[in-house]
C-alpha cells in the first residue's frame, strides 16, 4: 500500500476548463479527482431549472465534463468525487450512466442527497447576513445544507467509482476519501483540521496553481494559457505536499499556496466545516522543490453543532441596457445619454444603477478627473418586480440611438430573473443524508 493518497482538484466552480482535469486525470497519477462546482448562487439556479424540469437541475456541463474523464476513471483507477448533482444528484447520476451507457464503458454512481431542506426550513430563523427573518425575503425556492464528510463515507464505502452530491461543504469533498484511505476517526480533530487545510487548498482548482493570483510585473505566473490544476499527497497524518503535473503552465509557490489558504476565511482561528473547527494560525509551509509546498501543523476543534444552510430567494427581475460612445467628448455624450435615461426611468423602477464603463463602473467614481477616456460604455441595470418593467430599462437605452447625443452605438439589452442568497444555521439532527446507487455494465442491464 502507498505512504501517500494523491488527490487532484479538477474544478473550481461551475464554468471552470475542462482540458486542464483532463491533463490532470490522465497524467497525474491519481487516486481521487474531486470535481467542485458549485457555489451559493450556483445551486439556487439550478433549483429554479429543475422547477421548471424535474430531470433538471444538476451541473449542465456534466456530460461535456465526464465524457472525456470516464474513458480515464477506468484506465487510470481513480475515482471522482463531486457536487455536480446541484440541485439534483440522482439525476446527474442518472445521466452518467445514460453517457457510460453510449460510451460503452462500465461505471458505478453513488449519489448523496439530504441536502435540500426546503420542506423543513424554518423561514421564521434569522438570516447570517443581517438577522432579518428569512421569509421577509421574498418567495423561498431552495434551501441546502452544506454537507460533511459524514454524508460522503457511505457513498464511499459502496465502492462507486463516481460519488455525486449536490451541497457539500467544499474541503469535504477531498476530506471524506482521506477519512476512509487513513481511517480517520470523526472525533480526531487535528488529523480532520490537516485534511480540511489540504481540501481548502485544493478546492478552487487552478487559483493554487496561480490562477486569480496573477498580476504582470508584480506576481507573474507563466503559461497561464495552459494553467495547470494541483495535486496533493497526503500521508496517514494528513500532511501533504502540494504538486501539479509536470510541463503543465501556472506555479505553486509559498505566495499562491498562502493566497488560497486564506481566501474566503473570515477567521484563521476558527475556520469552521461540517467535520472540524479548524486553526489555520498552526499551519506551516515550505517549498520543497519547483512547484512543490509542504503543508503541515494545522490544529481542530470539535466541529460545530449546526450546519450552514444556503437559502435562495426570488429577487425580482434585472433589466439592463449599453450603448457605447467613442471620439472626442465621448464621456460627455454618454453622460447626457445617463441624465437622459435617469430622467425618464426615475422614480419608476428600484435600485436604478447607471455606470459609465472606462470611467465611474468600478468604484462609482472617476479618480482623475482630468483623464479623458476616448471610449466609454453605459451601462443602465435596475430591478423590478417583473420582467415586463424590467424590460422598459432596455427599451429607454435602445431609443437612445435617435433620442439621444450623437455616435452611440452596440446596444445590448437584457433581462434576468433574480436570485437573492442568504444562509442561516440549521440543527445538524434534521439533516438526512441517504445514498443511491446507480450502475451500468456492457453485460448487465441498467440497475
Amino acid at each position: 500500500m502507498k505512504p501517500t493518497f494523491r488527490l487532484g482538484s479538477g474544478a473550481g466552480f461551475a464554468g471552470d476548463r475542462i482540458d486542464a482535469a483532463v491533463d490532470l486525470a490522465r497524467d497525474g497519477e491519481l487516486d481521487v479527482l474531486g470535481l467542485e462546482c458549485l457555489a451559493e448562487r450556483t445551486i439556487a439556479l439550478a433549483q429554479l431549472r429543475r422547477r421548471r424540469d424535474p430531470t433538471a437541475g444538476y451541473d449542465p456541463r456534466l456530460e461535456r465534463r465526464l465524457a472525456p474523464l470516464l474513458p480515464l476513471v477506468q484506465s487510470r483507477g481513480f475515482r471522482i468525487v463531486g457536487n455536480f448533482g446541484a440541485a439534483n444528484p440522482l439525476g446527474a447520476a442518472d445521466a452518467i450512466v445514460a453517457l457510460a451507457h453510449r460510451l460503452r464503458l462500465p461505471v458505478k454512481v453513488a449519489a448523496v442527497t439530504g441536502d435540500d431542506v426546503l420542506d423543513r426550513l424554518d423561514a421564521s430563523r434569522p438570516s447570517l447576513e443581517g438577522g432579518r427573518p428569512l421569509a421577509s425575503y421574498g418567495e423561498i425556492v431552495s434551501a441546502n445544507a452544506y454537507l460533511g464528510c459524514d454524508a460522503l463515507l457511505p457513498a464511499l464505502a459502496t465502492g462507486a467509482d463516481i460519488v455525486v452530491t449536490g451541497r457539500v461543504a467544499d474541503p469535504s469533498l477531498f476530506v471524506a476519501p482521506l477519512m476512509q484511505r487513513f481511517g480517520i476517526a470523526p472525533d480526531d480533530w487535528d488529523r480532520l483540521a490537516r485534511a480540511t487545510v489540504v481540501g481548502h487548498l485544493l478546492e478552487c482548482a487552478g487559483q493554487l496553481c496561480g490562477g486569480y493570483f496573477a498580476e504582470p510585473g508584480v506576481k507573474d505566473v507563466p503559461r497561464m494559457a495552459r494553467l495547470g490544476f494541483p495535486f496533493a499527497d497526503v500521508d496517514a497524518n494528513a500532511e501533504a505536499v502540494l504538486g501539479k503535473v509536470a510541463g503543465s503552465g501556472g506555479a505553486i509557490t509559498l505566495a499562491t499556496t498562502k493566497e488560497q489558504l486564506l481566501y474566503e476565511v473570515t477567521d484563521p482561528n476558527g475556520y469552521l466545516t461540517p467535520d472540524v473547527t479548524a486553526d489555520f494560525t498552526t499551519v506551516r509551509l515550505e517549498m520543497r522543490g519547483p512547484d512543490a509546498v509542504s503543508v503541515r501543523g494545522a490544529r481542530g476543534r470539535a466541529r460545530p453543532d449546526t450546519l450552514k444552510a444556503s437559502v435562495g430567494y426570488l429577487a425580482g427581475f434585472i433589466g439592463e441596457g449599453e450603448i457605447g460612445y467613442a471620439g472626442r467628448n465621448a464621456i460627455e455624450r454618454a453622460r447626457l445619454a445617463a441624465d437622459i435615461v435617469r430622467e425618464r426611468l426615475g422614480g419608476t423602477l428600484g435600485e436604478l444603477r447607471i455606470d459609465l464603463i472606462g470611467s465611474t463602473s468600478l468604484h462609482g467614481r472617476a479618480f482623475d478627473e482630468r483623464a479623458r477616456p476616448y471610449e466609454v460604455r453605459l451601462r443602465v441595470a435596475a430591478r423590478a418586480a417583473d420582467a415586463d418593467r424590467a424590460r422598459l430599462v432596455g427599451e429607454e437605452v435602445e431609443a437612445l440611438y435617435t433620442n439621444g447625443p450623437a455616435g452611440g452605438g452596440g446596444v445590448r439589452a437584457s433581462v434576468t430573473e433574480q436570485v437573492g442568497i442568504v444562509s442561516t444555521l440549521v440543527p445538524r439532527g434534521a439533516i438526512e443524508p441517504s445514498v443511491t446507487v446507480r450502475e451500468w455494465r456492457p453485460d448487465a442491464a441498467t440497475a
